[in-house]
């Protein structure tokens, strides 16, 4: 009997537990290690945000689901991988801290024959003074206990300009390497939304403030839409609607301190400034979550499984070049670890060999340079290549990786809500292919293939996202036919 045991049960390790269970069958055991009882549709937290859905319509317990496939679920935190084994024994571990109330405190030796990590983000609140819900000045829709104190906090600066006053919200990235604009994005414009249903909107100034270098960027360069015969920028198009909503925004910010009721950034050109606000919706960065790493004589080899950042190293190409010299072909297929070949790492918590979008920085160094996205569409394909090459090699006896997911390869489609209501909301829906720009490929379309990258927004687009949500629920507590919805 094999054991695979996956850190983490995010879109990506939840995905590769449902497909590995199902090919492996009752003959193999699947084990599930996550330090959160729940499962979270995160996309949708920005409902949740602006008061538009209960929390508990983006949760569910994964327990029922994990006994109902007969998955094995520890509710725990994984610390330190032993990928060689110890001295009891050469078959790898993971060494994992409860953090279920029946065990909380316990620690547990898991061995495995495959390990995929797929543990996601640590929320780096702390890499900019001032940032984040609990020990700063903003709010946060990251998770769903932040998402319902930011509804809160929103309803609060509605009935505030109800009476009259004015009020300034700022909602974007609060540090120069922040990643997944895209959902600040979509905060601000329901944010709007709500703003103007309320009957407010001419007393309040809704501010993005962002560390991409131009509106429509969103961490991948940016896109070129094909619209019928004609093509258009992202930047075009996103300056189009933020000048219809009256929104400003403010790009090429790094945030570096945030007080009560002020944020400090800096910009590539050099100049400091601040910007005064009433209500703040910011996103940290992320890191890996800390894991380590040791052999089987107990000496640290942290930093040869991960980089810097935390993020587990793969089968990229992680040599240091200039942003030129970068292709796509840099990008890993199949999340092998080289030096561990039953490791592998998806989602988030595999180490990007580079940013997809030009890094840039102030004059003194300050880094103004949008991490890779890699949540949502991609990390499901991850999480579900990865299952099918794991099983191959567990029925098959697969040498080498039999399934790839390279995001040089893999096409996108992002619906993004500028505001909920099933007559009034609106979303705009882009899709782009390859996600890594290839100019070997496209080399006269920004590297990507006009005729997959469309852009378009309306009601419509708005209906699709509300359904994707119910769908993805669905898909994720494994109902009948759960693996015919795409990734």
């Amino acid at each position: 009997m094999a054991r695979v045991v996956i850190l983490g049960a995010g879109v990506s390790g939840h995905t590769a537990a449902l497909f590995l269970k199902r090919r492996l069958g009752r003959k193999h055991e699947v084990v599930v290690v996550s330090p959160n009882s729940n499962w979270n549709w995160i996309p949708s937290n920005i409902w949740v945000g602006v008061g538009k859905m209960r929390p508990d319509k983006v949760v569910f317990p994964l327990a029922p689901i994990y006994r109902r496939k007969r998955i094995v679920f520890r509710q725990a935190r994984a610390v330190a991988l032993r990928p060689d084994g110890d001295a009891d024994s050469p078959r790898g571990a993971v060494d994992v801290v409860y953090t279920d109330p029946k065990r909380a405190g316990q620690t547990e030796r898991i061995r495995y024959d495959y390990l995929i990590n797929a543990t996601g983000p640590r929320l780096n609140f702390e890499a900019t003074p001032g940032l984040g819900p609990d020990a700063g000045h903003t709010v946060s829709v990251c998770t769903p206990s932040h998402a319902v104190e930011a509804a809160k906090r929103l309803a609060a600066v509605i009935e505030t300009l109800k009476t009259g006053r004015r009020q300034v919200l700022v909602i974007g990235v609060g540090h120069g390497t922040c990643t997944c604009e895209g959902a600040a994005f979509e905060y601000a414009f329901n944010v709007e939304h709500e703003l103007r249903a309320a009957g407010v909107r001419e007393r309040a100034e809704v501010i993005y403030l962002t560390n991409e270098h131009e509106l429509g960027d969103f961490g991948v360069g940016g896109m070129t839409f094909s619209q019928g015969d004609r093509r258009i920028t992202s930047e075009a198009w996103m300056e189009s609607l933020f000048r219809e909503r009256a929104m400003k925004a403010i790009t090429q910010a790094a945030v570096t301190e945030i007080e009560p009721g002020l944020i400090h950034y800096r910009q590539i050109d050099g100049t400091e400034n601040t910007q005064p606000f009433d209500f703040a919706m910011l996103l940290p960065p992320f890191r890996g979550v800390g894991l380590e790493a040791f052999d089987r004589d107990g000496s640290d080899i942290t930093g040869s499984i991960f980089a810097p950042s935390g993020f587990m190293r793969v089968d990229a190409n992680y040599e240091a070049k200039p942003f030129d010299q970068w292709t796509a072909q840099d990008w890993p297929k199949t999340y092998q670890n080289p030096l561990h070949r039953n490791v592998f790492g998806i989602g988030i918590a595999f180490a990007p060999p580079h940013a997809i979008s030009r890094p840039y920085a102030t004059p003194d160094g300050v880094l103004v340079a949008p991490a890779p996205p890699r949540t949502g569409m991609p990390s499901g394909s991850m999480g579900k290549a990865v299952a099918m090459t794991i099983s191959d090699m567990v029925l098959n006896g697969s040498p080498e990786p039999t399934h790839t997911a390279s995001m040089g390869d893999m096409a996108a489609a992002c619906i993004a809500s500028t505001g909920t209501g099933m007559l009034t909301g609106t979303a705009a829906a882009m899709s782009m292919s390859p996600i890594v720009p290839d100019y070997s490929r496209h080399p006269n379309t920004a590297g990507r293939d006009p005729k997959e990258t469309t852009g378009d927004i309306g009601l419509a687009a708005h209906w699709v996202k509300r359904m994707l949500h119910t769908l993805f629920i669905y898909k994720a507590k494994a109902y009948p036919l759960w693996y015919l919805i795409p990734e």
